[in-house]
């Protein structure tokens, strides 16, 4: 397989399309991966969009099997392996490496707050059960505990800055990265997670990628590329929808994340349904479906403009 040598750049986060009968539809996932290279990705994950947590675990495995082959050696791809359990973690770490992934991703445990010495034993373990990267997650934005900047110091003292990478999703987002590149003396490498939502300030914190979810790609690879020319008029003309989109989303947490990004996957032609995996908090209503319709028209008249 013909990959990146850098985990980096637009990495974004594969929705799991469902198919009537609740199985994965491997039509709709195939066009989602084609589309997100015809956008400029580098290469794309699995993670908590992908509705990891709600499948089994075969369908994990096979999910990732899938998001290899389907990719065809085009970019990179991440695995998000996180479970309750070392030995679940490490299972699903080596399947994924098994699978042909180029590196992997993983939260911490969600079902119980960790000592710190319990959270090193954690990541130890997977960081050595495999031989690629690993991302270290921070969800606690929308899930789990947060991880302190004194812990991932010590883990990319201990394994370098290639072999541990991280994705800081804890509040405040723009000041724990600042902090980690400060404590890190700017060898971390970290990633944008918020949805594109935050992505200019991370951007201009240091991060070296951006791993959104797949509903506003387009913006995003423009975004991105937009802050590496330096062009902030360009920049910000596309940022202002995407901000409100993504406020949308955030109000009901990883849900409204999942029925608002279905809903724009489907509206996009590239999922045949908006099913998610049940039980599910909130759901799209006609108010916030409109009001995704028209900011949506305002991120494609934004994209338009020369």
């Amino acid at each position: 397989m013909t990959v990146k040598q850098k985990i980096e750049g637009i990495l974004p986060i594969l929705h799991t399309p469902f198919d009537a009968n609740d199985e994965i539809d491997r039509d709709s996932l195939q066009r989602e991966i084609d589309w997100a290279f015809e956008q400029g990705s580098d290469g794309v994950c699995s993670a908590m969009v992908s509705e990891i947590l709600r499948l089994t675990a075969e369908e994990r495995i096979v999910l990732n099997r899938l998001i290899v082959k389907m990719t065809a050696g085009r970019g990179n791809v991440v695995a998000s392996v996180g479970a309750e359990s070392t030995k679940q973690a490490v299972y699903f770490a080596k399947a994924a490496h098994d699978a042909g992934c180029n590196a992997i991703m993983a939260i911490p445990p969600i079902s119980t707050a960790l000592p710190v010495t319990a959270l090193q034993d954690y990541f130890n373990t997977l960081a050595e059960a495999v031989p690629v990267p690993l991302i270290v997650q921070d969800a606690s934005s929308y899930v789990g505990a947060s991880i302190p900047t004194t812990f991932y110091v010590h883990l990319l003292d201990q394994y370098g800055p290639q072999k541990i990478l991280f994705k800081p999703e804890g509040a405040p987002i723009g000041p724990n990265i600042s902090d980690l590149r400060n404590a890190s003396s700017g060898r971390a490498c970290m990633f944008d997670g918020s949805g594109g939502m935050l992505l200019i300030d991370a951007f201009r914190r240091g991060v070296v990628g951006t791993m959104p979810g797949m509903d506003l790609l387009d913006g995003i690879a423009a975004l991105w590329q937009a802050l590496q020319n330096k062009d902030d008029q360009t920049a910000y003309r596309i940022y202002f929808p995407i901000c409100a989109i993504v406020a949308l989303q955030l109000q009901a947490g990883l849900d409204g994340f999942l029925a608002i990004e279905k809903y724009i996957l489907c509206k996009r032609g590239l999922f045949t349904t908006d099913r998610r995996r049940q039980p599910n908090g909130w759901n799209l209503d006609p108010e916030t479906q409109k009001e995704v319709d028209r900011l949506l028209a305002i991120m494609a008249d934004a994209l338009a403009t020369p």
